[in-house]
């Protein structure tokens, strides 16, 4: 990893809000979950301060969709020791959930190692395998996207999209071009709305000022395509941002859409279960 002084000013952006708790939250760093001849991946995971005792806490995955290799080459790190995503799990673990953010060599593949390693070792983690959402953002969205669409029988409860690139269709190759340009894993580039679950909870954010080539056109037909097919997704339409509106537009609009985040989360993977 690049020292503190060579990374990219990215890399130590955190989440332009706070809450109390973030400063208690239990953290176990780099827990392996595979170890195979490609390499070592660890994961970090974060728990609630005022977890119940003998309770499982419901988990959050930060997906990603870069490899270890293309962020350090970027920002100078790790995915998950970027401070976006040590911020995120801290305020998701502050709200009463886990988080974990992992490393990744083979972004599909090592995705599927982290959800079959998190349920079999749920007990011992503290989680409870049967209420597990996912977040992700940008370029790690299409990953996030083909397990939701794939994988079925992990049974992911909801799910986070913030200011990503979704699906390409209707002859659009707007996903994969900004694949092609920025290195992400686009595993869904067969996949279409229809492919997802009839009633699997989206909560889509869409920056309005967004500077991604074409990534507000994806999303906007993601949207025109979801309602259509009648699935459960909420927007929330921040006019006024810009791209990583989290890390980057340090208003109180942005702070409440954080707020609405988690309590998202929270809603879908505590209160629902129940219901």
């Amino acid at each position: 990893m690049s020292s503190n002084e060579e990374r990219n000013d990215i890399s130590r952006r955190t989440v332009v809000y706070n809450m109390p708790g973030t400063k208690t939250v239990g953290v176990r760093r780099d827990v392996v979950f595979c170890d195979r001849d490609a390499g070592i991946r660890t994961f970090d995971l974060y728990s609630s301060p005022v977890s119940e005792t003998g309770r499982r806490s419901p988990v959050v995955v930060f997906v990603s969709g870069y490899s270890d290799r293309g962020m350090e080459k970027i920002v100078g790190c790790k995915l998950k020791d970027m401070g976006a995503y040590t911020s995120w799990g801290r305020l998701v673990a502050a709200s009463g959930l886990a988080a974990v953010t992992y490393s990744a060599q083979e972004p599909a593949e090592d995705l599927g190692r982290l959800l079959n390693y998190l349920r079999h070792n749920a007990a011992d983690l503290g989680i409870d395998e049967r209420q597990i959402g996912v977040w992700a953002c940008s370029g790690n969205v299409p990953m996030a996207l083909s397990v939701l669409i794939q994988k079925p029988s992990e049974k992911i409860r909801c799910a986070v999209l913030c200011y990503g690139y979704m699906l390409d269709s209707e002859g659009s190759t707007d996903v994969a071009n900004a694949a092609a340009q920025f290195g992400f894993a686009n595993p869904v580039d067969r996949w279409i709305v229809h492919d997802l679950p009839q009633d699997l909870p989206l909560f889509v954010v869409r920056s309005g000022l967004d500077e991604m080539p074409n990534l507000n056109k994806s999303i906007d037909r993601f949207l025109a395509q979801a309602l259509a097919a009648n699935l459960p997704v909420t927007l929330i339409n921040h006019a006024s941002a810009p791209h990583a509106f989290d890390l980057f537009d340090d208003t109180e609009v942005s702070r409440e859409i954080i707020r609405r985040i988690l309590a998202y989360l929270k809603f879908h993977l505590v209160v629902e279960s129940r219901m």
